[in-house]
């Protein structure tokens, strides 16, 4: 009878420690578990994955504040003229 009680305690025992271990490190066997299946999965596709992310357009270039039809500012100096430089 002893024996059954040992083995009934053990095997509560492991339940026990087996759930404090899934509690105490929930977020890394979440990720970790994820990346096995990933691996596991035969449709899965690493180069989807990046094909997938969404397309962040390029800063467009700073708007000016010059008037439409106005004519652009030229650096270029002649003959009789001073520098604004």
């Amino acid at each position: 009878m002893g024996a059954i009680v040992t083995t009934v305690l053990v095997v509560v025992a492991l339940f026990l420690g087996w759930g404090a271990v899934e509690i105490a490190c929930k977020p890394c066997m979440e990720s970790g578990r994820a990346a096995i299946n990933r691996s596991l999965d035969l449709d899965y596709d690493p180069d989807n994955e990046i094909a997938n992310t969404p397309y962040q357009e390029a800063p467009s270039a700073p708007e000016t504040n010059q008037e439409p039809g106005s004519p652009k500012k030229s650096h270029k100096v002649t003959k009789g003229e001073t520098s604004d430089f």
